[in-house]
């Protein structure tokens, strides 16, 4: 066996599903994780979640764009098994298990299916002393992001929960949409007041070529979700590119979430053109961090999905004008696996078929926390 490669046992985790199952699901009481992985040890991971990409909608970024995506730079893909206690997971599910390492009922914030607390992978980042953000074109309190610090029963109706339990932790940086939660947070509370007193520049708007780079940031775009890429303008990748600048700034070691919500969206509403579009702004947000990457040479960039949504198909087309005819099968998820792509040290830990859970696994052990 190569040298660089090395069998790491996570042996025998488990995950209970004693809940009741839910109609037509059988229940799956344990399993055994082998979990491969590399003895090279990054400094720094991007993670980059694309909320909904199955493999078609990397297809369809890649036709309309006519040139080569930024993953196509790519070698080291596998694929990523979704299911939560059901066949299909939701965000909140999926995002546990890649935060956590373990399955959950759908809706959870980060929390075990008797609603007991999981640590995250961003937590035990912040315990070890690396620098810490989370980026997204959703609220910051959504669903995949907030299960990267956040801990909470259902995902329903607490943003303005999440708003607080986020200035509980000592995360460097946070961009995305909600202002709305934190200027009017529980209990009456002004968490933006909060925010600047615990050292955080706060701000609404991010423009290209500003140089300042703050210790601590928070970027609300929006008083509650985002709006479509023509509105909001290349939010995902200046927020990408000043995450990355803040966090790389003193030379600490770091670890960032990236995501885009909105090709989820795009499926839920069965618009081939949305999800396109959302795409290629995702696609122009993980060329800054491979370009970042490539000249740091320390560091790993993880790109991948929660989920498929839409059961999104590409039926005709044409090379040449970059045109596409599509179809869907639902305005949900579905249960099809979704890519991860990895490059940097660590990278070959990636290839292969994986369950959503094996990403905290490899990436915990890779950053040695």
């Amino acid at each position: 066996m190569n040298k660089l490669y090395l069998f790491a046992f996570c042996l025998i985790f488990q995950f209970s599903c004693s809940a009741p199952p839910l109609s037509g699901e059988g229940q799956r009481i344990t399993y055994e994780k082998v979990v491969l992985v590399s003895e090279a040890k990054p400094k720094n991971v991007i993670l980059l979640i694309g909320d909904g990409m199955g493999l078609t909608h990397v297809t369809a970024g890649s036709i309309v764009k006519k040139t080569p995506l930024a993953l196509e730079n790519f070698r080291h893909i596998g694929l990523v098994k979704t299911y939560s206690t059901k066949l299909i997971t939701d965000s909140a599910a999926g995002a546990t298990a890649m935060a956590t390492g373990k399955k959950t009922y759908n809706g959870a914030i980060s929390m075990d299916i008797h609603q007991e607390k999981l640590k995250t992978i961003l937590e035990y980042a912040e315990d070890n002393n690396w620098l810490t953000g989370v980026v997204t074109t959703s609220t910051v309190t959504h669903a995949t992001p907030a299960c990267f610090y956040g801990h909470q029963p259902t995902r329903s109706n607490v943003n303005r929960a999440l708003a607080a339990e986020f200035l509980t932790k000592d995360i460097e940086v946070l961009m995305g949409g909600g202002w709305n939660y934190f200027k009017d947070g529980p209990d009456g509370r002004d968490l933006i007041e909060e925010a600047v007193a615990k050292g955080y520049f706060v701000t609404d708007t991010i423009v290209e070529g500003d140089q300042y780079l703050p210790e601590r940031m928070i970027c609300l775009i929006s008083p509650m979700l985002p709006p479509r890429l023509a509105e909001r303008g290349d939010f995902l990748p200046l927020a990408t590119k000043k995450s990355i600048d803040i966090l790389s700034h003193n030379n600490s070691s770091f670890f960032l979430v990236g995501e885009s919500a909105q090709i989820d969206w795009g499926g839920h509403e069965n618009k081939s053109d949305y999800i396109v579009e959302e795409m290629l702004d995702f696609d122009r947000s993980i060329q800054i961090a491979l370009d970042f990457a490539k000249k740091d040479g320390n560091t790993l960039v993880v790109v991948t999905a929660d989920h498929e949504t839409g059961g999104y198909s590409i039926n005709q087309g044409d090379l040449k004008d970059g045109s596409i005819e599509t179809g869907f099968t639902t305005d949900y998820h579905t249960a099809s696996m979704v890519p991860v792509f990895a490059y940097g040290p660590g990278a070959e830990s990636f290839a292969g078929i994986m369950d959503n859970t094996e990403i905290f696994y490899k990436l915990k052990y890779l950053m040695n926390l």
